[in-house]
């Protein structure tokens, strides 16, 4: 005897059959509906992580993929490094040429970051004239090295402003993780080391 969801031929009235009919369509509308809003959620996901003024991801992703990679390190000794770089001049640059020029310098440095960086590096703009890298197996003397070749490709690269050349230069501090730190404090420290260097670099300029 043919059965339909437990019902006999019989039992499949026309009335029953159009009921069916009916929930099967109401079940396939929801599927539709579930399916719109995963995807909703997930371009909502997109747009949470990403920076609204250059084509990176904000800090809130760059802390979360640090902390997914020192994990990483951690569990299977694997090495990686923490770049961590701030623009010099900014507020100068914004004195002198507007804000829309600040914007333009962020996106030209952006830009210049990430095609001198692996696919499988990650890069972020941390906030204000502060960007973030994430070497990913790359051991502290690699990292300098990719740190300080970062800092002459922009100090080598001005940007080219409605007629006007601005320089561009960047103070930078590096970090490599074990897995044995926190987030926070792997950030600190590089931008601990960042900052000893722009000091350094302000002390040489006025002493000269």
């Amino acid at each position: 005897m043919t059965t339909f969801c437990g019902l006999s031929e019989s039992e499949l009235t026309p009335k029953v059959q159009q009921a069916l009919q009916e929930l099967l369509h109401e079940v396939s509308r929801l599927y539709r509906e579930l399916d719109r809003a995963q995807g909703r959620i997930e371009y909502l996901e997109h747009l949470s992580d990403e920076d609204p003024l250059v084509p990176l991801i904000n800090r809130r992703a760059f802390v979360r993929e640090l902390d997914r990679y020192i994990s990483f390190s951690e569990r299977y000794g694997m090495p990686s490094s923490l770049i961590y770089l701030d623009l010099d001049g900014m507020k100068r640059t914004n004195d002198s040429h507007g804000h829309a020029a600040g914007d333009a310098v962020l996106l030209h440095v952006a830009e210049l970051l990430r095609r001198n960086l692996r696919g499988s590096d990650i890069l972020a703009r941390l906030g204000g004239d502060e960007f973030g890298a994430i070497l990913v197996q790359a051991d502290l003397q690699n990292a300098e090295r990719k740190a300080s070749e970062l800092a002459e490709l922009l100090s080598r690269t001005p940007l080219d402003w409605e007629g006007h050349e601005i320089s561009v230069s960047a103070s930078w501090g590096v970090y490599r993780f074990d897995g044995r730190e926190q987030v926070e404090e792997a950030l600190r420290s590089a931008d601990d080391q960042m900052y000893e260097r722009k000091r350094s670099k302000r002390e040489r300029l006025e002493d000269g």
